[in-house]
């Protein structure tokens, strides 16, 4: 009766895999699975029939198995689960007594053949658990030696530490031989939580600062609190009104800015200071500029109309919520920078300008602008004129070189992002998108420019701060800035001129295709130093079964792919690797330049891109998803409407084999990658196929959103991947050193600092990304040694 059952289980399971094998054969694709499942029916008919043969035939598909699978993709174990875990089971399953015994009329319980192959089999599976090919062992060598700029010391007083985007501490208390002592000091509750009628997209990405004797931070709808950095307890706190729309495409606040006058060092104690001397600036998603006093969180009065600066002004109509800040405002002198954020695909005309602005810190006063439509006036506008819409925006973090007089602006795209038929190459325009544009700090004066990406057509913002340091590269001291990019690209420049100090080249890309009309670069640009994902195969999909397997190999094989980053989008569907997620996002990169070493967490998604042709008729429909759910690049008015998902399985996990998140540690003195790890594991993963969140932590390798922190004591400090921990990791080579599992999600830079105890502490915020589908929270928590 058990073998008449199983016989009747793998009839059906081999009928499902002819079916779907021969589609993927009819399409071009692997012909093992229907080879596969026509051995399973053989095995199933010879099963049902009492003959021993179907153990003796299931074993020798076993061992095809292996060989077709050594043959796609070696030893990765983690490759091995589609392609393996299903014909296993049913391995051990047919060599079980209970199976074997009536083929044997209960005269043996065992096959020998069969039996051994499911023992080598299992010998070989515990062996890949040990053996993982993917990291790259390795040494940064560099020894540390003063440098002039030193990053952060016992204060967090920027985004990036310091104007200079570095990620990097000159504190060493904590060093690799004592961080595993490391424990909560204390954990805050900011209490802003997602409602259910606020924005999707709703993550807290926050960098506390630690200056003035506090902790400055900014929850997603743009709340200030102020803590006592040694205990967590409040000081003070800024409550604005909250706008809760759904309509918000991104309710963050990734950080605060802190001003106080130069020859001011430290918060005066023996009497009260006068009120706002030092500020702390917020920049909000409903587009204000706020200036608040360090000291008591009430508006500075006398900066713009009682506090706020209005950045809707001069810039014409402006839809609700088409202009948000999302990034930290840039203090450098007297002066505060902001960029901006528009709508992503939301409108083809009529989108808010890109503006770079500067204000005076007391106040408030527009000192100049720079407009990629009219680069030469920088000169502030008149009251009654208007910024040009539709030019690219700068919606990261700035970084400054104070010495030299030089702001750097990583300039993206301008919406819509992925179709280009409206835009006019020759304007100004076009010279800025997706570059990185050195400005005169004082004057906003053009100085030099340099484009990461040609003619975007695939959302490929440069969405990092720049990062500012000077490398001995090939015995030669060189000032820099390195600017990472969606693309994988980490370009080097001389940050006074702007030339490449890394080599680039231009490649030659697609150029046909797409949609009538579209226009193509012929090149793009990759630099030497890159972490451009591998082009994809269909050996490259991933499952965790063969079914879900060659769901992803058949819409491989549907979808356009060029083998490279840059295949036009179509209407049919297009594969677009790396995806507008990026290899590198807003976390950026960190660097030390005291050993002249960069880390980073580059990334790995692949994404489904489809251009919806809109018409006279349907130019402002909106346009839904077959579950109900709206578009969110629509494109209203515009030839296509763009729908942007990630190549998934239809349990919701992504295509393409792990890892899909890594960290790297390159020499900058070589420019070499001198190790690679996985990163992050599988454990708390929201699943479409388990209740609640996947409990097991496998060390795949996991999407990091949010950037590293580098200390002097030789630390990496890194939250970021989809899976609550908190790690650090010897800059070194990359070994693990300890590890906190937290209550949220941490997508978000940590920052360190020392306490007036004389310890050293590092913070981090806990509450979870929407678009990730991390846990979400409200936390804040702060580590120290015990």
């Amino acid at each position: 009766m058990v073998n008449k059952l199983t016989s009747i289980v793998l009839a059906i399971l081999g009928i499902a895999l002819l079916y779907m094998g021969s589609q993927l054969l009819i399409m071009g694709g692997s012909a093992f699975y229907a080879l596969m499942a026509v051995g399973l029916l053989i095995t199933a008919i010879l099963l049902f029939r009492n003959r021993r043969s179907a153990l003796a035939l299931y074993a020798i598909l076993m061992w095809i198995t292996v060989a077709w699978t050594l043959w796609e993709v070696g030893f990765d174990k983690w490759q091995w689960i589609p392609r393996g875990d299903l014909f296993g089971l049913i391995g051990v399953w047919l060599a079980m007594p209970w199976v074997v015994r009536p083929l044997y009329q209960g005269t043996r319980r065992f096959h020998p053949f069969l039996g051994g192959t499911v023992a080598v089999m299992v010998v070989m599976v515990i062996g890949l658990c040990f053996y993982d090919p993917l990291p790259q062992a390795g040494s940064i060598s560099n020894a540390r030696t003063p440098a002039e700029e030193q990053g952060a010391a016992a204060d967090w007083t920027a985004y990036g530490g310091t104007a200079d985007g570095m990620r990097f501490s000159a504190l060493k208390q904590i060093t690799k031989e004592n961080v595993h002592t490391l424990e909560v000091a204390w954990t805050y509750h900011t209490g802003d939580l997602r409602q259910n009628t606020d924005a999707t997209e709703y993550t807290f990405e926050a960098t506390p600062l630690k200056a003035n004797g506090m902790l400055y931070l900014c929850t997603p709808h743009n709340e200030v609190h102020a803590l006592d950095p040694e205990s967590g307890a409040v000081r003070w706190k800024y409550t604005p009104d909250k706008d809760r729309s759904y309509l918000q495409q991104h309710q963050t606040c990734r950080g605060v800015s802190y001003y106080q006058p130069a020859a001011e060092a430290a918060p005066q104690s023996s009497a009260a200071p006068a009120a706002c001397r030092r500020r702390i600036f917020n920049a909000t998603t409903d587009a204000k500029l706020i200036a608040l006093d360090a000291d008591t969180g009430k508006p500075c009065t006398g900066f713009g109309n009682n506090g706020i600066v209005d950045l809707h002004a001069n810039m014409g109509q402006v839809r609700p919520h088409a202009l948000m800040q999302t990034a930290a405002p840039l203090v450098a002198g007297n002066l505060v920078i902001v960029g901006g954020s528009v709508m992503d695909n939301g409108f083809n005309s009529g989108n808010p300008s890109g503006v770079i602005r500067a204000y005076d810190v007391q106040s408030g006063r527009l000192v100049w602008n720079f407009d990629p439509a009219n680069p030469q006036r920088t000169a502030p506008i008149a009251a009654d004129q208007t910024y040009p819409q539709d030019t690219p925006v700068a919606w990261g973090t700035l970084s400054a070189d104070v010495k030299n007089g030089l702001v750097y602006v990583p300039f993206g795209n301008a919406s819509p992002d992925e179709v280009g038929l409206a835009r006019d190459e020759n304007s100004n325009t076009e010279q800025f998108r997706d570059t990185l544009v050195a400005l005169d700090l004082s004057t906003g004066a053009f100085r030099w420019r340099y484009q990461s990406s040609h003619h975007d057509l695939w959302d490929r913002d440069n969405p990092s701060q720049p990062s500012l340091l000077d490398i001995d590269y090939q015995g030669q001291k060189q000032p820099v800035v390195i600017l990472p990019t969606k693309t994988g690209n980490l370009f080097v420049l001389n940050r006074l001129t702007g030339q490449p100090v890394y080599p680039v080249k231009e490649v030659s890309v697609s150029t046909q295709g797409g949609v009538a009309g579209e226009k193509f670069a012929a090149t793009q640009p990759v630099s030497s130093l890159n972490f451009i994902p591998q082009p994809l195969s269909e050996k490259s999909m991933w499952g965790i079964t063969p079914f879900d397997q060659m769901a992803c190999r058949m819409d491989f094989r549907r979808l356009r792919y060029d083998g490279n980053p840059w295949t036009p989008a179509t209407e049919a569907g297009t594969l677009v690797f790396p995806g507008n997620i990026g290899v590198f996002n807003w976390g950026s990169v960190a660097v030390d330049p005291q050993r002249q070493m960069l880390i980073a967490a580059p990334v790995r998604l692949a994404y489904k891109y489809n251009l919806i042709r809109r018409t006279p008729q349907t130019a402002t429909e909106r346009l839904f998803t077959q579950d109900g759910q709206p578009y969110w690049n629509e494109n209203f008015h515009g030839d296509y409407a763009i729908h942007i998902q990630q190549l998934a399985s239809g349990l919701g996990i992504p295509c393409i084999a792990p890892p899909w998140g890594r960290m790297v540690g390159v020499d900058l003195k070589t420019g070499k990658t001198e190790w690679l790890r996985r990163v992050g594991t599988t454990k708390n993963l929201k699943t479409s196929f388990l209740p609640g969140r996947f409990p097991i932590g496998f060390p795949m390798g996991m999407v990091a959103h949010g950037g590293p922190l580098l200390t002097a004591g030789d630390l990496v400090f890194h939250g970021a991947t989809a899976d609550n921990f908190f790690r650090a990791y010897d800059s070194t080579t990359g070994e693990l050193l300890w590890q906190t599992e937290l209550s949220a999600g941490a997508q978000a830079t940590p920052s360190t600092y020392m306490g007036k105890d004389g310890k050293q502490y590092v913070v981090i915020a806990a509450g979870g990304h929407g678009s990730l589908g991390t846990q979400a929270g409200d936390s804040v928590v702060a580590f120290r040694l015990k």
